[in-house]
């Protein structure tokens, strides 16, 4: 199966790229938007002239939020599991077996 494929214009500092993905294009377009952001505010800051060193800062600065979340959503996956087993132990047995096929499929 075949996912269809956006060519996607989108401004970055300025400059103009066309990108094909297979993301839908306002997806597309938020993600350079931000790192436009993201640039231009490491810019604004002063003490990085160089657009090139700007936008590696600007990647780093995206990646180490993107590990956050993941460490945030693994905590929270972790905390619903263990609540849910709490809740399981509260069930009558009858509905507690119930619980488990649910939670298995």
């Amino acid at each position: 199966m075949s996912t269809r494929k956006h060519s996607v214009k989108v401004d970055i500092l300025g400059e103009s790229y066309s990108i094909r993905t297979e993301a839908p294009p306002e997806h597309t377009k938020a993600v350079a938007e931000h790192l436009d952001r993201s640039i231009r505010q490491i810019l604004s800051g002063g003490s990085v002239i160089e657009v090139n060193r700007a936008a590696i800062l600007a990647a780093l600065q995206i990646t180490s939020e993107l590990f956050e979340a993941r460490d945030a959503s693994v905590e929270l996956t972790d905390a619903v599991r263990n609540l849910s087993a709490d809740v399981r132990r509260l069930l009558p047995p009858a509905k507690r077996d119930a619980a488990v096929e649910r939670a298995d499929a």
